[in-house]
């Protein structure tokens, strides 16, 4: 830390840091305080009451009116040259800023420190005490104070911003937080060795070493300054003044790694409740809150789970989403600033608070861009709508999408690595990484197992959220899976078309040898899907033996891989060999069962086609009615009949035929 101690030896020549004013109006020996009021230790009675808040200050109108143009306005605006008494609510700093400013008045000395110049400072400008009534006034020797020491001091520059926390607007009307926030900034961005340093907010056990006590103002080349020796003192500032220091810090150039671990330590120490690990730490946070009251205020603000009944969000409600609003705009822009961990409790708590949409949805924009780093527990946000699941699922689905097109805006674009910036969002290297989408697909699966078991959850959003991911991300669907048997458990009034439906979104050939036992075995899935996983699993062992037929007659053409195949085989462990031995025997019965199947089934056929032709023999018999069988009494008597025709025709033939022959004759004869 910068000392001041040692970097305000300009203050020493400036009198010392006490103002002292060479004109003398009334012969005074100090002021003395009586019951709330201050009097002029003086035998001249007190002639004009000013009255700041709940004091009173019993004083005299001629030093004042010789240096506060704003004392004279009010007395001589008001046309009644007896007015006595005049009241200053809107005074900057309070009564003890003008205590300061009327002992400066009647030329007591006044000691300027880091604690009080500030709120001096704005009570000068508010009392109009500029050098148009008297050099050297008190407006020039607190701005002189302030730009040559104050600015020069980490410590002072600390303590005078932090004081301004009660000055608005006046401190930012005087550029005292702005100049105060730039010298802060300058002095983290400032290589620290060669400058004596101590830490401020820190206990003394863990304190840096006094080096303003050693005679060379040089560190030693042994110790070390840590990078983030200013956290801890730039963490004790309120929100919007931290948010100028940062931007500062960002203008002059620190690392983004840096600046975002100041943004966690500053998060840590305001919203306890946030860093926290486990799943309950809103709400034991929120907890302490309630037990602890406002009297115990140990310098952050507790989380608050949910607003009152009526939806009016309290005062400290309204400070948690100015801090959350203001934090969530301040993270450096690059990945890995800050922590998908982080990010995705600040999502919660932004839920939770209901920050602006805006800021939310640049959020969830955040967490895409490293949604790979997130873990199952930050994941389980909770839905804040009625009527709803229990889980944010909406929320996830969101995040993924935004993740995967991220991932596409990479893959599409390899010039992203020819950015000045290396570190900017790092997207060549996850481009060309296809890990991520697996273990985005592995933490989706763990996830759809999580929320399965929510009786609210939606066939829909489930197979959306399954089906989101391409399916190269999943080498393996035992997840999901799982996930789905998990769905089925707590959903069993499914039909039959809804279960087919919702086992449609995993793929049986990609499941392992013990899915498929489990799949072959379970009631609860469709037999359609059950006799996929038995056709999945046949084509695997088969394969399987294949590759090692293959392996076999290869042996002869690669005799010094033996070896090693030994070596390898004896280097595994004995319960990696046993279970390998034990999968063997299980691929072994599973075939000869599917063998045995397969001949039962052509047994089976075969019968079935014997009973079949007998079954059609019956049935043609059986179709013979009465009808047909008197058309079939009728062909035969009609081929009876034409029988015994033809038996008869030989003999009739011949005497028609001597008829016509007689009568031809006769035809004949007559013609003639």
């Amino acid at each position: 830390m910068w000392d001041s101690e040692s970097e305000s030896v300009t203050g020493r020549d400036y009198e010392n840091g006490i103002l002292s004013s060479s004109k003398h109006g009334v012969k005074n020996d100090g002021f003395e305080l009586r019951d709330h009021s201050w009097y002029v230790a003086t035998d001249i009675p007190s002639d004009f009451l000013v009255q700041v808040g709940d004091v009173n200050f019993h004083l005299h109108k001629y030093p004042l009116l010789s240096r506060s143009g704003k004392m004279n306005r009010l007395i001589y605006e008001s046309r009644d040259l007896g007015l006595n008494k005049v009241a200053l609510d809107d005074l900057p700093g309070g009564p003890e800023a003008f205590e300061l400013a009327a002992k400066f008045c009647y030329g007591i000395a006044v000691d300027l420190t880091a604690a009080n110049i500030s709120g001096l400072r704005c009570a000068a400008e508010y009392l109009e005490m500029t050098e148009d009534l008297e050099e050297g006034n008190l407006t020039f020797k607190t701005e002189a104070f302030l730009s040559y020491v104050v600015l020069s001091s980490w410590r002072d520059s600390i303590v005078v911003l932090k004081s301004c926390e009660k000055l608005s607007p006046w401190a930012e009307n005087l550029q005292i937080v702005r100049r105060c926030s730039e010298s802060i900034a300058w002095k983290a961005c400032a290589n620290p060795k060669g400058i004596r340093w101590a830490y401020t907010g820190k206990p003394p056990k863990v304190s840096s070493p006094k080096w303003n006590e050693m005679k060379d103002s040089s560190p030693s080349r042994n110790s070390q300054v840590p990078p983030d020796w200013w956290f801890e003192d730039v963490s004790i500032l309120r929100i919007d003044h931290f948010v100028r220091v940062i931007t500062a810090i960002k203008v002059k150039g620190m690392r983004f790694e840096l600046i975002g671990a100041a943004i966690m330590h500053y998060t840590g120490k305001w919203l306890p409740g946030l860093i926290k690990d486990g799943g309950s730490s809103i709400d034991e946070a929120s907890n302490s809150s309630n037990s602890s009251g406002g009297s115990s205020w140990k310098g952050g603000l507790h989380m608050v789970v949910a607003v009152s009944k009526d939806d009016t969000p309290t005062a400290e409600t309204k400070d948690q989403r100015m801090i959350v609003e203001s934090l969530i705009s301040i993270i450096p822009p690059q990945k890995d600033s800050v922590s998908c961990s982080f990010l995705l409790r600040l999502l919660r708590m932004a839920n939770m608070l209901k920050v602006a949409p805006a800021l939310v949805t640049e959020l969830e924009k955040r967490v895409g861009m490293q949604f790979e780093q997130a873990t199952l527990a930050d994941l389980l946000i909770p839905s804040y709508n009625k009527n709803e699941t229990s889980y944010d699922v909406d929320l996830v689905q969101r995040l993924l999408e935004h993740f995967l097109v991220q991932e596409q805006i990479e893959s599409s674009s390899p010039a992203t690595q020819s950015f000045s910036d290396k570190h900017m969002y790092d997207g060549a290297q996850r481009g060309a990484n296809p890990s991520a989408k697996i273990r985005v697909a592995r933490l989706v699966d763990s996830y759809l197992t999580e929320v399965s078991r929510d009786r609210n959850l939606s066939l829909t959003k489930f197979q959306v959220l399954a089906e989101a991911l391409p399916d190269s991300a999943r080498t393996c669907d035992d997840g999901l899976y799982r996930a789905i048997d998990s769905y089925l458990k707590a959903h069993p009034t499914l039909s039959e078309h809804e279960r087919k439906r919702l086992c449609r979104v995993m793929d049986c050939q990609k499941l392992s040898i013990d899915a498929c036992m489990h799949a072959a075995q379970n009631e609860r899935l469709p037999l359609r899907v059950v006799v996929q996983v038995l056709f999945s699993e046949q084509v695997k062992i088969s394969n399987a033996l294949a590759n090692n037929s293959l392996k076999e007659t290869g042996e002869t053409q690669y005799q010094p891989m033996i070896s090693n195949r030994k070596s390898l085989l004896e280097g595994t462990p004995q319960s990696f060999q046993e279970g390998w031995a034990a999968a063997k025997k299980d691929i072994n019965s599973l075939k000869f069962e599917l063998e045995t199947v397969k001949a039962k089934y052509h047994e089976l056929q075969n019968d079935m086609d014997i009973l079949q032709r007998r079954f059609d023999k019956l049935t043609n018999k059986k179709q013979a009615s009465a009808w047909t069988t008197g058309w079939k009494k009728l062909s035969k008597f009609t081929k009876m009949t034409t029988l015994e025709n033809h038996d008869i025709d030989p003999q009739v033939a011949t005497a028609p035929g001597e008829h016509t022959s007689n009568t031809t004759r006769r035809w004949r004869n007559s013609i003639s």
